[in-house]
Formats: structure tokens, C-alpha cells, sequence
């Protein structure tokens, strides 16, 4: 590889399992530095994808490189660059959060003289200091998390993999653990990132949005929200389900999206408004309040994956 800015690259990344092709001709570049996020729903290829790159599993076809390091040759010393903490991060529930801690330490090989500054700011940094003799079977689903994150971190990694790492943690959990990767780019770690929640993908530095096994699009948030090219407006309506059914038949009408009490509704342009309010007045339904809105990262998924 030539380009020294460039943490991660991929061409016609490739895997096929059976009839399913789970990851497709995947090409992409990651930049040293930013937190990309990989974002799709369940079966979309974001773990074979993950898997791949760690040099954990061997493409069908393609290549790629991580750290300057192709995965089909140097998967050993990639293994020494990265942190990787997939979606079942193998904690032993009956060793004390610092065990674990210096089981990683020992299973990386991290010199005895730099593992107490290393632990004391791990544990810092996560939080983690009073429950250091707790087991970590007795800690929450976010503090396993964190915990998790400290073991892939235990031999300072130059670039981290978090597969779905917030996947089932409250809301705060899921607060806390974003504010310590924004820590962690500060300090100049490469992030990749998978999820299946749009508003985490918001918080990303750049988002690959993934359907079956291809990346749909590639870019910053701000960007992707601006990229979707007709005008989206937002209702707030009596009853949202049954306003969309009669909104998805409106003339000029792309696609709508349900978001609590509110609709998004995309159209082919803003003149088609009209007509929706008035079908929906005609139908009995009370709209409360509309306006223009930027699309959210989830509206912009939906129309792609819609437009497929």
C-alpha cells in the first residue's frame, strides 16, 4: 500500500457462504483517524465483513489491507495491531473485572513494567475503578461493554473493530460507551464500527450504508442527508398508522416512514403536498402541524433499500 493516511482499504472484498453472498465486491478506504461506522440491519454482511478484516475468516475472493497489512498474507501481524471486540466478547464471567483485564494483558503479551499505567487508565477511562474485584458476571450489560472495550484496548491497538458493541445496553450505557470512543479518536485510534441503530450512525465521522452484502453509499452523515435529492416533510397527524395508508397512495408520494406520532413523507416535489393534506382532510384525519425537514440517516436507507 502506498498512501500512508490510509488505515484500512478494500477491493471486490468478496465472501460467499452456499447461495448467500454475504459480503460483494466490497471497495472502500478508511482514513487513519476516523470513526467509520458500517451500518445495516441484521443479515446485512456488516459481521462477515468485520470478520474479514480482522483475518479472522478468508475472503471468497478480493483482498484487503489493514494497517498496511494484506489480509491474506499478514493476518498474524494484523492480529497485533488491532482490537477487536465482536458482538459475544469472550469475558470470563467468574474472573474479577481486573483479572480479565491482565488475562488480555497476558494473551497480548503486554510487557509486565507498562501494565499497572496501563490498567489504572484503562480502568479510569472506563469507569470502571470501583468495580475492579467485581466478578464480571455480576456486572450490568454496559459495564460489560466497557469492560470488553478495555480488554481490546489492553495493548493500545492502532485500530479498533467493535462489532454491534452497544447491542442491547440502555440508553446511557450506550451515551457513556460513545463518549469514550470520541476519547479514543481523539488520541488518534482508527474506529470501525458496525451497528444497526441510524441515530448511533449519526455520530460517526463517515457511514457506509450496507443492504446485502453492498455498500449502498459512502460518505460523511451531513452529506448522505443531503444526497437524497427530493424534499421530505414531516406531519404530524390524529393517527400516523392509519394516515399512512392513505398517504402511500397519493400522487407524487415516494415513500413514507412512521416516527411515533409523526410521518415522513418523501416526495417527488414539494407540490405534492397539497394533494396529500387534502386527501388526508378528505379522509377525516386531522393534520395537526407539517413541515420541511432534512431526512434522517434512517429516511435515506429506507429510500435506497425501497429504490432497490
Amino acid at each position: 500500500m502506498d498512501n500512508m493516511d490510509i488505515a484500512i482499504k478494500t477491493e471486490e472484498l468478496t465472501r460467499i457462504f452456499g447461495d448467500t453472498v454475504a459480503v460483494d465486491n466490497l471497495t472502500l478506504e478508511i482514513r487513519k483517524g476516523e470513526l467509520f461506522g458500517l451500518v445495516g440491519p441484521d443479515g446485512a454482511g456488516k459481521t462477515t465483513t468485520m470478520r474479514l478484516l480482522t483475518a479472522i475468516m478468508e475472503p471468497t475472493s478480493g483482498e484487503a489491507w489493514v494497517g498496511g497489512h494484506s489480509i491474506l498474507k499478514d493476518g498474524e501481524q494484523i492480529k497485533q495491531r488491532i482490537g477487536y471486540m465482536s458482538q459475544r466478547f469472550g469475558l470470563y464471567e467468574d474472573l474479577t473485572v481486573m483479572e480479565n483485564i491482565i488475562f488480555y494483558a497476558d494473551l497480548y503479551e503486554v510487557p509486565k513494567n507498562e501494565r499497572p499505567a496501563r490498567i489504572e487508565r484503562l480502568l479510569g477511562f472506563s469507569n470502571l475503578t470501583p468495580f475492579k474485584e467485581r466478578l464480571a458476571g455480576k456486572l450490568s450489560g454496559g459495564m460489560k461493554q466497557k469492560l470488553g472495550l478495555a480488554c481490546a484496548l489492553i495493548h493500545t491497538p492502532e485500530i479498533l473493530f467493535l462489532d454491534e458493541p452497544t447491542n442491547g445496553v440502555d440508553p446511557v450505557s450506550r451515551r457513556d460507551f460513545w463518549r469514550i470512543l470520541y476519547g479514543l479518536l481523539k488520541e488518534g485510534i482508527t474506529i470501525f464500527v458496525s451497528t444497526a441503530y441510524l441515530d448511533e450512525a449519526e455520530r460517526c465521522t463517515r457511514v457506509g450504508l450496507m443492504h446485502r452484502g453492498k455498500i449502498l453509499i459512502d460518505d460523511s452523515p451531513a452529506r448522505i442527508k443531503k444526497s437524497l435529492g427530493f424534499p421530505m416533510v414531516e406531519l404530524w397527524t390524529g393517527d400516523a398508522r392509519k394516515a399512512e395508508e392513505f398517504v402511500r397512495g397519493c400522487p407524487g408520494v415516494r415513500n413514507v416512514s412512521i416516527y411515533g406520532d409523526r410521518l415522513h413523507v418523501a416526495l417527488e416535489r414539494l407540490e405534492a403536498l397539497d394533494g396529500v393534506i387534502g386527501k388526508l382532510q378528505e379522509e377525516g384525519i386531522t393534520v395537526r402541524d407539517y413541515r420541511s425537514i432534512l431526512p434522517s440517516l434512517e429516511d435515506i436507507f429506507i429510500a435506497m433499500v425501497e429504490g432497490k
